[in-house]
């Protein structure tokens, strides 16, 4: 008798970031760690901060191949495109403050285009649509205690984030594992953007 495999997988669909976008959210945390060092959070690391376009959640271990499908078609036609990451703030925007995060500026539209498309081509393949409006952004710290939380976010606010242009190239597929030291993220396939190209690199 063959053995069913019921594992699961934490997947989701992101743009990966370059090195030195990387090198500034670090240096960003750094010095907003040291300006509000009495308000509990739990940092991102920044090695781990990306841009969602699509969280998934748990599905079967043989499904993520139909989520690389629909990535694959997501990107089709799709030229590379340029974004802006730039300012900071904080969710909710009444209340006590729990995500921090930094910026987007889809000046094109581009970016909201293709997230549009991508939810059309994974609700075809049978996933569930988002039904929040697309709101992109960097997570990078969440608050762990009400106390310190608005003196981190005035802290985060005051310091800006600046401009940063850069161009979207790749569309990824990704496995998230949580651990006790926090997330591991391993990428399941690569979707490059070039027009009237479908490409799929696998990892």
């Amino acid at each position: 008798m063959t053995q069913r495999n019921n594992e699961t997988w934490r997947v989701f669909c992101a743009i990966e970031l370059p090195s030195l976008v990387i090198e500034k959210i670090s240096e960003h945390i750094d010095r907003l760690r040291a300006a509000a060092p009495d308000s509990p959070a739990s940092w991102s690391r920044p090695e781990n901060v990306h841009l969602t376009l699509k969280f998934i959640g748990e599905i079967a271990q043989n499904r993520v191949a139909d989520l690389s499908e629909a990535a694959a078609a997501a990107v089709a036609g799709f030229s590379p495109f340029e974004i802006a990451i730039r300012n900071t703030g904080s969710f909710p925007k009444r209340g006590t403050p729990r995500v921090f995060w930094i910026g987007i500026d889809d000046y094109s539209g581009r970016l909201a285009q293709l997230q549009a498309k991508l939810e059309d081509e994974c609700l075809r393949l049978g996933f569930e649509k988002e039904a929040r409006t697309f709101n992109p952004h960097l997570t990078i710290a969440r608050g762990r205690k009400p106390q310190g939380a608005r003196a981190l976010a005035a802290a985060h606010k005051e310091m800006g984030f600046a401009s940063t242009e850069v161009r979207v190239k790749e569309l990824t597929v990704i496995r998230s594992e949580l651990s006790s030291a926090g997330s591991n993220y391993t990428v399941i396939s690569r979707h490059l953007l070039a027009d009237n190209l479908r490409k799929i690199r696998t990892v």
